[in-house]
């Protein structure tokens, strides 16, 4: 899996149409708020042009892309933390999740109700996150609760603890999402535990018109401006292209997209956004029987990468055979790459990067 990615909005934004385009998986849409009434899950390959380049040098039986996980999350509203629209067992499902891909509705359309009667970026944004934060407040009180019992008992890592969590409660009450403050190696452990909200990384979509995808708006504007505060992404998408790019064939989606006057699909630039965002890269696996691409996170280690194709490869690692994807692109082969001296014998301390292509050699215990 390359990554999970929950998305989140306010009833009626576009969500379940983006979500429906992006997986096909058919979660129900409606005209109304709460069309989506369990949580949805699907499962897309990463698109990647440097399989086709890998399958013509390896003429593989098989290619397989890494994959992306994309959560759809019925729309909250205003009082979700406490019970209000469907309450807060959608957002346990944002718990779950490696990131948040917040959609906010940047297009005007009488004939789909907007859930409070205007368009309002600034407003729509503050509402979730409002409800984020009380959500995350009320957690960190159950769990103050419990540190105060040990502090009673003369534990002074429950008061370090205790500390702590009173600092985060009183950012998130002073509007100051987590997410936005640098921890240290002991509180960053104690956030693992707590499974927080606002501490998930975030990258806004804006859903725009089919007229304003190239251009954008305002609305599109205003996102960038509370993304540029937050160091976070903004990433602009039509819910309706995007939905006539899912049912159409795949010859016909490069004429589409010209005469939409874009280069790519927004699902592209979703993934991209998505990589940055959490820090992952690719690698790959080639050879004869398949040529696979693998998702880890930048920095990982030779011996945990293998371990994403299987445990036994880990636990017996003996090293990393190594090729750069712009060698093999250039020179032809595997054996023209070996021949020029740029095959590489990696060991355990060595780090993944962008666009290897790898062989393991390991022991069978």
């Amino acid at each position: 899996m390359g990554f999970n990615c929950g998305i989140v909005g306010l009833p009626n934004v576009g969500k379940s149409t983006i979500f429906n385009a992006l997986t096909s998986a058919g979660a129900q849409v409606a005209n109304y708020p709460f069309c989506t009434i369990d949580q949805n899950v699907g499962v897309v390959a990463v698109p990647d042009t440097r399989l086709k380049r890998l399958s013509e040098i390896f003429r593989p039986e098989t290619v397989t892309p890494t994959t992306m996980e994309f959560v759809d999350i019925a729309g909250l509203v205003k009082g979700a933390s406490t019970g209000e629209g469907l309450g807060n067992k959608f957002l346990g499902h944002i718990r779950e999740v490696d990131a948040i891909a917040h959609v906010v509705r940047c297009f005007e359309e009488p004939d789909v109700v907007h859930i409070y009667s205007n368009v309002d970026p600034r407003r729509d944004i503050e509402i979730i996150e409002i409800e984020l934060a009380l959500a995350d407040i009320e957690t960190i009180n159950k769990r103050i609760q419990r540190v105060e019992k040990q502090i009673k008992t003369g534990d002074r890592n429950a008061k370090t603890e205790g500390d702590f969590l009173a600092m985060l409660r009183k950012q998130l009450s002073e509007g100051k999402l987590l997410r936005w403050l640098n921890y240290s190696a002991e509180g960053q452990k104690i956030l693992n535990e707590l499974h927080l909200l606002t501490t998930k990384p975030v990258l806004y979509v804006a859903n725009v018109s089919e007229e304003e995808m190239a251009g954008g708006n305002d609305y599109v504007r205003q996102i960038g401006d509370i993304a540029a505060k937050e160091g976070a992404m903004v990433v602009t998408i039509c819910g309706k292209i995007e939905d006539e790019l899912s049912t159409m064939p795949l010859e016909e989606h490069e004429a589409f997209l010209a005469e939409m006057g874009l280069s790519e699909p927004g699902l592209f630039k979703l993934i991209r956004a998505g990589y940055t965002l959490l820090d992952l890269i690719t690698f790959f696996t080639a050879g004869e029987r398949e040529v696979r691409a693998w998702t880890v996170l930048k920095g990982t280690k030779a011996p945990q990468a293998a371990g994403k194709i299987h445990s036994d490869i880990e636990r017996g690692f003996i090293r990393a055979e190594v090729m750069s994807l712009n060698d093999l692109d250039t020179l032809g082969s595997p054996h023209a790459v070996k021949e020029k001296g740029l095959l590489r014998l990696e060991g355990k301390e060595y780090v993944i990067q962008e666009g290897d292509v790898i062989y393991f050699r390991f022991h069978v215990s």
